[in-house]
């Protein structure tokens, strides 16, 4: 069973321009907000309709502007866990899965199954203002199963919950969708989440999507400044490729990559986890200046300037364990030292 997804939907000054197959897995759609995750997650559902493009699940075309096909929600068999679940208020747990089976004659027994399921017996005849985070979480994925869907979509499930309830009920998402079949959809702006959740994912940025790649492609190898930024890179120069090396003219350095540089090569991304003090020897050390230092919880973010750095030029940030800053004898200025493989190159 797989998801196919080609459109174009243009809203006031955004365009949306989505490109993307999924598989019988969670695959994450992840991307800043403002970015066309939920205008995406709409598209698919028949929530709105894209200006052009074609839209296929499980070999069903679902939406398709040159030939004037839209099926309307109620028959894409998609099923969207909402921000805010998006229960009915005035209804009980029971009511609220029992009102998305579509066979009346099995609506008693499925809800029954359902409720048993997902744990929420003693809910049954409970509201949703009277349940907690992840009974509501509960209910709403109760409720989109007791529709039978071939695919599910997920709005940014986790977003509006506390750190640890939010970590509980990612768990329970997770087991629930282990024994879904069809494709998911996970959008998410957390990429801890996604890493955690997917195994694959569609980097979205200002409307457009980018090509699918893992989860360990996307912390590796990100291929585009936006993939690296929402990965968690924090330090990025520009960069003019040089055989196996790149000049970054801002910091006046240049770095061996251990690898032929692509001639598209138009930044440098480096983490700051990758940036080390200098040992004797040490692959593409340079010296810095230490600007400012940040404690942190469990580390000191140290941010440098490379001494052939201009006053323009953005600094340097290097995160290390605080006895490891510590025990550094010159906190004004040290060599620092960035390995070959753990520069990334950006288109």
């Amino acid at each position: 069973m797989s998801l196919f997804v080609r459109i174009r939907k243009q809203l006031g000054s955004f365009q949306l321009e989505a490109e993307l197959t999924a598989g019988e897995e969670s695959l994450a759609l992840l991307g800043a907000s403002g970015s066309g995750k939920s205008i995406t997650l709409r598209c698919i559902a028949g929530i709105l309709r894209p200006d052009e493009g074609v839209i296929q699940l499980d070999g069903e075309t679902l939406f398709d502007s040159a030939a004037h096909i839209d099926l309307p929600p109620q028959k894409r068999q998609v099923g969207y866990l909402f921000q805010q679940y998006a229960l009915f208020p005035n209804m009980t747990v029971s009511q609220n899965i029992a009102a998305a089976v579509r066979d009346r004659n099995i609506a008693s027994s499925v809800t029954a199954d359902l409720l048993r399921r997902f744990r929420l017996e003693d809910a049954a005849a409970l509201r949703p203002r009277q349940l907690s985070g992840g009974q509501q979480q509960r209910c709403a994925l109760a409720r989109i199963l007791a529709s039978k869907p071939k695919a599910i979509l997920l709005d940014e499930p986790l977003s509006a919950l506390d750190s640890y309830l939010k970590y509980q009920l990612e768990l329970e998402l997770q087991d629930t969708l282990s024994h879904f079949s069809g494709p998911v959809l996970w959008v998410t702006h957390d990429r801890g989440e996604a890493w955690r959740s997917c195994r694959r994912v569609c980097v979205i940025d200002h409307g457009h999507t980018e090509p699918v790649m893992t989860m360990e492609q996307l912390f590796r190898a990100p291929g585009t400044e936006a993939a690296a930024r929402l990965s968690g890179c924090k330090n990025y120069a520009a960069a003019v490729p040089n055989g196996t090396a790149v000049l970054l003219p801002e910091w006046g350095v240049t770095l061996d990559c251990g690898r032929m540089v692509p001639r598209d090569t138009a930044a440098v991304g480096i983490r700051s986890h990758s940036v080390h003090p200098a040992e004797a020897g040490a692959s593409n050390a340079f010296t810095c200046t230490v600007e400012q230092v940040i404690d942190d919880v469990f580390a000191a973010i140290v941010l440098l300037r490379p001494a052939g750095a201009g006053p323009e030029a953005p600094l340097l940030r290097m995160e290390l364990e605080k006895a490891a800053w510590a025990a550094l004898p010159d906190k004004a200025r040290l060599a620092v030292s960035v390995a070959p493989e753990d520069l990334l190159l950006l288109k």
